[in-house]
């Protein structure tokens, strides 16, 4: 199998936290899935579609696998979109996960975040592999469906790295353990294995 290379995710440059007790890093959720939901509170698609989707994924996936991280990157209407207009959003539509106020860039322009990730526009959702590698970028709206089966796969990857094994390397049927299903991947047994 080739290896492939991914870019690392630039580190987040936050401003303020919410929802959680000390800021997050991307070196300190090494291990874990990242979904980073890019939002402003004003912005139609991101109350409609990209926070309610996000909300979807930290109650779908398991916190020991999956971290779902807001980041409100304002880059319009500064002067509405304060962090204490911010904090009464977060508590009013009941958003459980940490969220970032990203850091403004001193000239009312694109936050640092977002012009470090390259974003075009809010919603973005952005995921993070296990390894703090760049995986995926979607801006406006993904499916659910989509963005599940994209989240389950960086998760079996990232199980494939902790226990050292591949999907694409299980060799023959001589050679499974009995374990086969600890993976989560239960093998049919021929008869004549």
């Amino acid at each position: 199998m080739r290896e492939r290379h991914f870019q690392p995710a630039p580190e987040w440059v936050v401003q303020q936290w919410f929802n959680t007790d000390k800021p997050l890093t991307l070196a300190a959720l090494r291990g874990k899935v990242v979904v980073l939901e890019a939002f402003q509170m004003l912005c139609p698609g991101c109350v409609s579609h990209g926070l309610p989707q996000a909300q979807r994924v930290h109650q779908t996936f398991s916190s020991s696998e999956v971290v779902v991280v807001g980041l409100h990157t304002v880059f319009e209407h500064h002067e509405a979109m304060t962090p204490t207009a911010l904090r009464a959003f977060l508590h009013e539509y009941r958003i459980p996960f940490p969220v970032g106020v990203d850091m403004p860039d001193g000239r009312n322009g694109v936050p640092q975040t977002m012009r470090a990730y390259d974003m075009r526009g809010t919603p973005t959702l952005i995921l993070i592999d296990a390894r703090g590698n760049l995986r995926q970028q979607h801006f406006g709206s993904i499916s659910d469906l989509t963005l599940g089966a994209q989240i389950a796969e960086l998760v079996l990857e990232a199980r494939e790295d902790a226990t050292g094994a591949s999907a694409t390397s299980a060799g023959s049927g001589a050679d499974r353990s009995a374990d086969d299903c600890a993976s989560g991947a239960c093998a049919i047994r021929m008869p004549n294995e």
